[in-house]
């Protein structure tokens, strides 16, 4: 049975057999103290709500894609819905998202998580400690490097830094980065100490996405985590902090197409969409193309 609620009315139950993609929500991740994290708790079912128009188009053909949303062939995608998150929780928050991702790989498949601010990705990537090793394409303006903030060192600025404290994360990919933000000097010299490479947004836009691709190893397992602010703000103004020079929906879906030509996605998250900030739902409707987008690279997987 399919969901009017979910995305693309996938169902909200585990089908039968073992799914390929397994969706969920989580609105709240580490707030910070004194701030407020609930507008971005509805960006999960804002996109949900903008794919609603084309679930009846998933067997059509799809240009992005070259083919049908499943590649002509049967697959089973879940939508589980939000978990119950709480703002200012922060410790039940990340343990509820960390044991929702590890429950999603054991089955096995690919998780995909929807957020929340990026705080949200921290124990996204902590659930694939069991997994093989994994490396990190972060898709940002801003490379959240930042070690604590207000005393949280699991906030917003800081998933990067949680990250390559992991074991298993092999190595990191940050790309379209661009402006300024919260990192500092110490910050980028941390970074570059660990061996993250940065490709900027411009290298992007003069050297093509092969800039970023280039440093991510074959049959590498890539976890991509998408923030929206990476997005132009002409597409995607439903940010929290919008910054020109972004980049275009079509270099992010050739960056999520050939993350599975090069390597395989084991996991997605996208986060920091903002809908009090959207402009007539245009931010919703391209988080919800990217999300098509994932889908379908990740059931074109071997």
């Amino acid at each position: 049975m399919t969901n009017s609620a979910s995305f693309l009315g996938f169902p909200d139950n585990l089908c039968e057999g073992k799914p390929r993609v397994v969706i969920f929500g989580a609105g709240h991740g580490s707030t910070y103290p004194r701030q407020d994290s609930s507008g971005h708790a509805s960006a999960a079912n804002a996109i949900r709500a903008a794919s609603k128009d084309d679930a009846a188009f998933v067997e059509h053909w799809d240009f992005d894609l070259g083919g049908p949303l499943f590649a002509g062939g049967p697959a089973c995608c879940v939508d589980l819905g939000d978990l119950p998150t709480t703002m200012h929780d922060n410790v039940g928050n990340r343990a509820l998202i960390e044991a929702r991702t590890r429950a999603i790989l054991s089955m096995p498949a690919v998780p995909i998580l929807l957020g929340g601010d990026c705080s949200v990705t921290i124990p996204f990537l902590a659930g694939f400690a069991d997994q093989e090793p994994i490396w990190v394409l972060q898709i940002d303006a801003h490379i959240d490097w930042r070690d604590e903030v207000h005393g949280e060192r699991h906030g917003y600025s800081s998933p990067m830094r949680r990250a390559s404290e992991m074991p298993h994360v092999a190595g990191m990919v940050q790309v379209g980065l661009r402006s300024v933000g919260s990192a500092r000097l110490a910050e980028i010299e941390a970074a570059r100490r660990y061996g993250s490479r940065f490709v900027t947004a411009r290298e992007i836009h003069a050297q093509g996405v092969e800039a970023a691709l280039r440093h991510i190893p074959d049959a590498a397992r890539v976890v991509i985590a998408l923030d929206c602010d990476s997005v132009d703000p002409g597409i995607m103004p439903g940010v929290a902090a919008r910054t020109p020079g972004g980049l275009t929906y079509t270099q992010v879906i050739d960056l999520i197409a050939g993350v599975s030509e090069r390597g395989k996605i084991a996991g997605f998250d996208l986060t920091e969409l903002y809908p009090p900030s959207d402009i007539d739902g245009l931010s919703a409707l391209t988080a919800a193309r990217l999300l098509v987008n994932v889908v379908g690279a990740v059931v074109r997987q071997a």
